[in-house]
């Protein structure tokens, strides 16, 4: 079970009121309600492709309990098709109704989120009026616009939904590295840019994305188009950024430091993919850790929450310490990977302290003032903030003849 802020008050409130039991399949009869809710992991095979097998079983006991007049709900993220294949298959002369209704919760804000959804999306088949209704009778209270469409296109939603914000995320990543070539602020650029009701909210540059939602959104999709015989450059290039991204504070040590990392005492601050979540699924700094430790530096890890996850995911050398000044010490470099608050609101003037000449610090999310660490005496590096306000020079290319 993830760190959740605020699920597992919400649950022993639940439990205790009776509006939340939990029981055995053995333990269940027909009495099911009026729906039965799936939302079971869909892991991925070697082959990156949305195994399918839990979500089948789910569906499979639910006919075999035999209910009368229920509907199923499917939240597990399931490739577009997915739902009508199933009422072909497995519901088929049940009088069981079916029902797309994707999840959209944040990994670290789902209780914020559940009780306040942006949108619900519920997907039926032409003839399922009742099915919908049931539904929507399941969100009573709660005041969020709602989208019915068909099935396909509600499972669609959820991989588009995710492949978006990732391809955000990407993009101004690659404007971030514009603005370190051109001598421009990302911080500025950021700013303009979500003044714009056209382009969305603000953005923010870093090492890119993490977890298993967005990742797996991009890639699904990509191998969704194949299957089909289309190619998805886009979405090749998203992932491309994104890879690109998490080497970034790899990069950043080896220039400053020579590429002599051997024996280099860094400290890594932030495990977990994003804050409010201990989730280190495709998490930026794993990949930066095992980078740094093959190259024999000697690494210190804090984060407040995903701490308790890392067995077997990290190095034996790898030391994990319980407050960020404790990962500084010794160090003469520091990477923030994750914004914890823990992280950014650290007295940083202690951490220069504990830490040795030149007190290098890359941060991986943009989340500290670059000129009061300055101040303090560390040489700060961030992601799109390092020009100088100039354009730089072009690097000269041959030059090459038009065509006649």
């Amino acid at each position: 079970m993830f760190h959740e802020p605020g699920l597992v008050e919400r649950i022993a409130v639940a439990s205790r009121s009776g509006a939340l039991q939990f029981r055995r399949l053995d333990d269940v009869g027909q009495e099911l309600g009026e729906v039965a809710v799936i939302a079971v992991d869909t892991p991925n095979s070697r082959a990156h492709a949305p195994v399918l097998k839990q979500v089948r079983n789910a569906v499979s006991w639910v006919r075999s309990v035999k209910p009368k007049d229920l509907v199923v709900a499917m939240k597990s993220t399931v490739p577009p098709g997915t739902g009508l294949e199933l009422m072909e298959t497995e519901l088929h002369g049940t009088g069981i109704g079916y029902v797309a209704n994707p999840e959209f919760l944040r990994e670290g804000k789902a209780i914020g989120d559940w009780d306040s959804p942006g949108r619900i999306v519920i997907g039926v088949t032409p003839d399922a009026d009742r099915s919908a209704e049931v539904v929507r009778r399941m969100y009573a209270g709660i005041d969020a616009p709602f989208l019915v469409t068909d099935i396909t296109s509600a499972e669609m939603i959820k991989y588009a939904n995710n492949a978006f914000l990732a391809t955000r995320i990407s993009f101004i990543n690659e404007i971030a590295a514009l603005c370190d070539l051109f001598g421009a602020s990302i911080d500025a650029v950021s700013e303009g840019l979500a003044m714009d009701s056209r382009t969305g909210t603000k953005v923010y540059a870093g090492v890119g994305y993490g977890g298993s939602c967005l990742p797996r959104g991009v890639r699904d999709l990509e191998l969704l188009a194949l299957e089909y015989g289309m190619e998805s450059e886009l979405l090749r290039a998203v992932v491309s950024v994104n890879n690109r991204q998490r080497l970034l504070p790899l990069r950043a040590l080896r220039e400053r430091f020579n590429r002599r990392l051997t024996g280099l005492r860094i400290g890594v601050l932030g495990l977990a993919f994003k804050p409010g979540t201990d989730d280190i699924r495709d998490a930026p700094a794993l990949e930066l850790i095992r980078a740094l430790t093959a190259e024999s530096a000697a690494v210190t890890v804090f984060d407040p929450q995903a701490g308790g996850h890392t067995k077997g995911r990290l190095p034996p050398s790898v030391r994990q310490v319980g407050r960020a000044e404790e990962a500084a010490e010794g160090a003469q470099a520091l990477c923030l990977l994750t914004e914890w608050e823990e992280i950014v609101s650290a007295n940083w003037q202690a951490v220069a302290g504990r830490m040795v000449q030149p007190r290098f610090v890359f941060d991986g999310r943009n989340a500290l003032d670059p000129r009061e660490m300055r101040r303090m005496g560390f040489e700060y590096v961030g992601v799109g903030r390092n020009g100088t306000g100039k354009r730089a020079s072009p690097k000269r290319r041959p030059r090459c003849r038009r065509p006649e």
